[in-house]
C-alpha cells in the first residue's frame, strides 16, 4: 500500500497492515510476527515460522514508537508494558538491530514516520507508570555520582540475590568450560583476579568499587591478605560488612562506604583491583582516576582493571536506553583510551585480556535466573524495574555475543625506583589445575 493522504480513509486494520509493511520493509531477519491491538497478525512476506511475536497494545502505541523510531522508543514502550515480546526476548534483538540500522538512514526513517502517521492519535491509555530518574549537580561530581550509584545499586539486596551467585558478584564471571555453573565461574573469576595480582599472605589489597564484598572476602579467605573494599553504595557497604562479620573476618577485611577519590592512604597498598567500577568514572575523569590509583600503590604495586569497553570507532552513546534507565551517567571507553591514560600517569602495561564471551555467558545465566524467578523478584521491585533489568540483560547478551561491546581485564604495574616490575617471567601461575581453584 502506498503512503498517501487517501490512506487515512481506509479501515483501521488496512492502515495498520500498510504501516507495518513500510516500517519493516527490508528487514533481513524475517522470522517474526507482529500483532497490533485487535488487528490481524502480520508477518513479513516469504517468512518462515515466527520465532517470536511483537505485540503492540494498540495502533496508537505503534504510532508513538515509530514517529521517533529508535532504541529508546522501543525500550520505553517495552518497560511500560505497551509492547510485549512473545517467545524468547533474546530472539528479537537481531531483527531489532536490522530495524534500527535502517532507521538511521534518513529516507528510511522518513518512510517509517510517514507510515506511523497513518495511524490514529491517542494518549497512553495502558501500561505501567515509571518516573525517569533525575539527578542534580555536575555530571561525575561526587554528589551526582552518589545519586546515580544509589539509583542502580541501592535496590534491595534480596532482588540481586535472586539472580546473582551466592557471593553476590555483579561482574563478568570466568568460565574455564562453557558448561561451568555461574557459582563456579564467579569463584574462578575471583581466583583469577587474585592470581593475576599475585597476592601473598600479609599484603594489603584495595578493591575500588567492591560491590557486596565478594572479592575482598575471597582474597582474605583464600590468600590471607588484609583487604579493604570501597563502594559508593551505602546499601552494599552495610550488606558486605554484615557478611564479613558473619564469617568472622573482621580482622582481615572491611568494606567502607566512600568515593574512590577520597581514599587517602597514599603508597600503602600492594595491590589494587577495580572490577566493573571504571564504567562510572567518565572519560573526563579517566586520567585523574588512574593517577589516584597510581598514588595509592607502593612502588612495585599492581593494579588489575576490569571493565566493559566500546570499540575505538564507536561513538560514545550519551542517551541510550542503558544510560537513561540502567546506569545513569555511565560511560564506556575504548581499552586503548584506558591504557593511554594509565601510561600517561606512569603505569606499565603488563597484560591485557578480552573476556567478552565470558560476559555473554554470565549475562545469559543472570537473565535465565531473573526471568525464571520473576515472581520472587517482584516481591522486591516493581514490574517496570524488573522489565528494565530483563531488557538490559538480554541486550547485554546480544552485544557481547556480536562484539558491539567487550570486557577487558588489564594488569598494570607501578614500577619500582629502578624500573623493576617485581613480576615473574611467565603467566604459568595464573592457570592452576582446575581442582586448585575452588
Amino acid at each position: 500500500m502506498a503512503i498517501g493522504h487517501h490512506a487515512v480513509r481506509l479501515p483501521l486494520r488496512d492502515r495498520v497492515r500498510g504501516a507495518l509493511e513500510h516500517i519493516f520493509e527490508g528487514v533481513a531477519h524475517k522470522d517474526f510476527a507482529v500483532c497490533v491491538g485487535d488487528c490481524p497478525q502480520w508477518r513479513p512476506p516469504d517468512s518462515g515460522p515466527p520465532r517470536f511475536r511483537l505485540r503492540f497494545a494498540s495502533p496508537e502505541v505503534l504510532r508513538r514508537v515509530f514517529l521517533r523510531p529508535g532504541e529508546l522508543s522501543l525500550g520505553e514502550t517495552y518497560i511500560r508494558g505497551e509492547l510485549e515480546v512473545e517467545g524468547s526476548l533474546l530472539s528479537a534483538f537481531d531483527m531489532v538491530d536490522d530495524l534500527l540500522a535502517r532507521a538511521r538512514t534518513r529516507t528510511v526513517k522518513e518512510q517509517m514516520v510517514l507510515a506511523a502517521r497513518l495511524l490514529p492519535l491517542g494518549a497512553r491509555t495502558s501500561g505501567y507508570d515509571f518516573r525517569l530518574p533525575s539527578f542534580s549537580g555536575v555530571k561525575h561530581s561526587r554528589s551526582r555520582d552518589q545519586q546515580a550509584i544509589a539509583y542502580h545499586y541501592d535496590l534491595s539486596a534480596e532482588f540481586f540475590s535472586i539472580w546473582l551467585d551466592s557471593a553476590m558478584v555483579y561482574s563478568c564471571a570466568y568460565f574455564r568450560r562453557a558448561e561451568d555453573s555461574l557459582e563456579l565461574a564467579q569463584q574462578q573469576k575471583m581466583e583469577l583476579v587474585c592470581r593475576k595480582l599475585r597476592l601473598r599472605p600479609g599484603q594489603r589489597m584495595l578493591d575500588l568499587g567492591c560491590g557486596w564484598g565478594g572479592l575482598v572476602i575471597h582474597a582474605a579467605q583464600r590468600h590471607g591478605v588484609h583487604a579493604t573494599g570501597v563502594t559508593l553504595s551505602a546499601a552494599q557497604a552495610r550488606w558486605a560488612q554484615s557478611r564479613i562479620a558473619a564469617l568472622g573476618l573482621e580482622d582481615l577485611c572491611t568494606v567502607v562506604h566512600a568515593d574512590y577519590r577520597t581514599v587517602t592512604q597514599t603508597g600503602e597498598w600492594d595491590a589494587v583491583a577495580s572490577v566493573g567500577m571504571f564504567e562510572h568514572v567518565g572519560e573526563a575523569n579517566l586520567r585523574p582516576a588512574m593517577q589516584q590509583v597510581y598514588r595509592l600503590l607502593q612502588p612495585g604495586g599492581v593494579f588489575l582493571l576490569q571493565g566493559i569497553t566500546r570499540k575505538f570507532d564507536q561513538p560514545l552513546s550519551r542517551d541510550s536506553f542503558s544510560t537513561r534507565y540502567v546506569f545513569p551517567d555511565g560511560e564506556l571507553e575504548p581499552v586503548s583510551m584506558q591504557l593511554q591514560a594509565a601510561e600517561g600517569v606512569g603505569f606499565e602495561i603488563r597484560d591485557v585480556e578480552n573476556l567478552r564471551e565470558h560476559y555473554a555467558l554470565t549475562c545469559r545465566h543472570w537473565l535465565d535466573r531473573l526471568t525464571g524467578r520473576r515472581a520472587e523478584a517482584l516481591q522486591h521491585v516493581d514490574l517496570v524495574r524488573c522489565r528494565i533489568w530483563e531488557l538490559y540483560l538480554a541486550g547485554s547478551v546480544h552485544q557481547f555475543e556480536n562484539g558491539t561491546i567487550s570486557l577487558h581485564q588489564s594488569l598494570l604495574v607501578r614500577p619500582g625506583a629502578s624500573g623493576e616490575s617485581g613480576l615473574p617471567l611467565t603467566r604459568e601461575d595464573w592457570y592452576p589445575a582446575r581442582s586448585e581453584v575452588v
